[in-house]
């Protein structure tokens, strides 16, 4: 049986975890639950006539989270 508790890691230890153990079934569940429980950001519709604009300044913006 299964002793690890997904619930108390973080989403980056559950992903590392899950990526060391892939036969672990319950654990890519539980990172999938965790990824779906995250409220999905609308940054622009196709429509808008900034699109392209504000998909470009989403991605800078994770690039620099992602490097502070």
């Amino acid at each position: 049986m299964n002793q690890t508790n997904y619930q108390a890691m973080s989403k980056t230890e559950l992903k590392q975890y899950f990526l060391k153990h892939r036969g672990d079934r319950a654990a890519f569940q539980a990172y999938l639950d965790r990824l779906n429980q995250q409220p999905l950001r609308i940054i622009a519709s196709p429509n808008d006539p900034d699109f392209d604009e504000k998909v470009q300044a989403a991605i800078r913006q994770k690039l620099a989270a992602s490097n502070s």
